[in-house]
């Protein structure tokens, strides 16, 4: 395609009496594309337009979407080749966007584009909660293929704090709501969650029984998001965005769960200083937090009751929010169960059958410390010193053959083997009884000794 510029030039050097020839060599071009732009077959600025291939199977393609509107562009694609279309895949879709073949569909249109509507957050008014699941764990935290953490954001200000579970279940999740309002210093009136099955009943959006208490214990309203609504808590999945790419996608598989939630913590407090424009005074999101009046968190957690399974240690230690508490000898490599009720100082390890075997007091989150009760230690080291002998160890270098007994016994398994084999190696030929059997025919006299007689 030649530039307007250039048309300009290639008529005037043709005026001038220089050939074709002479002309593309001057412009650096092709003397068909020189041809074509001085009979003024093609426009300067403009390229030539192939016939769109798409085209004859264009009402063939709306006919389809509209009997089917989510039949996938890959089998439309299957039909209209049998039919003799001959572009590309991705040159057929782009097509069905051009000529916007496929018809609107309202539940399945994303929020993209759509028109918004300002929400109003009142300072102190709501907190956003919601679950965001890291997938590839480190190995070493026990969780599985997810780690799991849960983010609470003020719909006002927009600050938030994150706080890691070991599963999304009704303890897990009231343990990390109550830590999350506590490091936000306080809660808002209302909390607002997505559909989740631990707060409300996903099909009809009610409030559970079980959670209904927890909302009163805090003294906080509950609002459930429509279905697929996903900008009605869009604060927090800014959050959750923020805390996936800027620290989840950095997490070393050696650091451990209480180094990753020091981690997230740091994180959180550093996007407080965040800037925000509000009535064209420029403030933080730390600023507009501290104006939030937010209500007094009670000073005990909801007392719900926190069940996980570890397995027991060749030290006969169980671990439990890192730190390392001590059972009775003899379980070693059994699975056990912890149970705590939030609030309690105490909590108790229990075999599989819930028999508790260990009552401990609970030492703070994350602390490294190794909790052992004397009777355990006491019973540990008899078991263990009862284990050990004081004699030399065997030598292992001497000849012992087997003994008269041993061989013996070897005997007669051979024996047994020889009887249970050949038929033919179990007769047995006696030569004194054939031998008495040949003395008797001697002494007998035959018929014909006896007739000459």
């Amino acid at each position: 395609m030649l530039t307007r510029e250039e048309d300009v030039d290639a008529h005037a050097l043709r005026r001038q009496g220089w050939t074709i020839s002479a002309i593309a060599r001057h412009l650096g071009r092709d003397r068909k594309t020189i041809r074509a732009y001085l009979n003024g077959d093609q426009a300067p600025g403009r390229r030539r337009q192939s016939p769109d291939a798409f085209v004859p199977f264009l009402q063939y393609c709306r006919q389809r979407l509209a009997d089917d509107p989510h039949l996938w562009a890959s089998t439309l694609f299957d039909e209209v080749r049998d039919l003799g279309y001959e572009g590309g895949y991705s040159t057929f879709t782009r097509a069905l966007r051009r000529y916007q073949v496929r018809p609107h569909c309202e539940p399945c249109h994303a929020a993209t584009g759509r028109n918004v509507a300002v929400i109003a957050h009142p300072p102190g008014e709501e907190i956003q909660f919601d679950w965001l699941e890291l997938p590839d764990a480190p190995e070493s935290w026990g969780v599985g293929e997810h780690a799991h953490l849960l983010v609470g954001a003020l719909a006002h200000s927009g600050r938030w704090r994150a706080v890691l579970a070991e599963s999304e279940d009704f303890p897990h999740l009231v343990q990390a709501l109550d830590q999350v309002v506590r490091k936000l210093g306080g809660t808002a009136r209302r909390w607002r969650f997505d559909r989740m099955a631990t707060v409300c009943y996903p099909s009809s959006g009610q409030v559970t029984a079980s959670f209904a208490a927890v909302a009163k214990y805090y003294g906080v309203g509950v609002d459930i998001c429509p279905p697929r609504r996903g900008n009605r808590k869009g604060v927090v999945e800014k959050a959750n965005h923020a805390a996936a790419q800027r620290w989840w996608r950095t997490v070393p598989d050696a650091l451990t769960v209480v180094q990753a939630q020091s981690g997230i913590d740091k994180l959180a407090v550093r996007m407080d200083e965040r800037r925000r424009s509000v009535d064209g005074i420029k403030v933080t999101v730390g600023e507009l937090a501290a104006a939030e009046m937010l209500l007094d968190v009670p000073v005990r957690p909801f007392p719900a009751e926190l069940q996980v399974e570890r397995t027991v240690s060749p030290q006969c230690l169980v671990s439990f929010d890192g730190n390392l508490y001590s059972v009775p000898p003899g379980l070693a490599g059994a699975q056990v169960r912890v149970m705590h009720r939030l609030g309690e100082s105490h909590f108790d390890i229990a075999t599989a059958g819930r028999a508790v075997v260990a009552r401990h007091r609970r030492a703070p989150r994350g602390a490294g410390q190794t909790v052992r009760d004397a009777g355990h230690v006491v019973a540990l080291e008899r078991e263990v010193l009862a284990s050990f002998s004081d004699r030399a160890p065997c030598k292992n270098k001497v000849r012992r053959p087997p003994s008269e007994a041993a061989r013996a016994e070897a005997e007669r398994l051979r024996g047994q083997q020889a009887a249970a084999g050949d038929p033919a190696e179990r007769v047995v030929i006696d030569l004194s009884h054939y031998a008495a059997v040949a003395d008797r025919l001697r002494t007998v006299p035959s018929p014909k000794e006896e007739n000459t007689e």
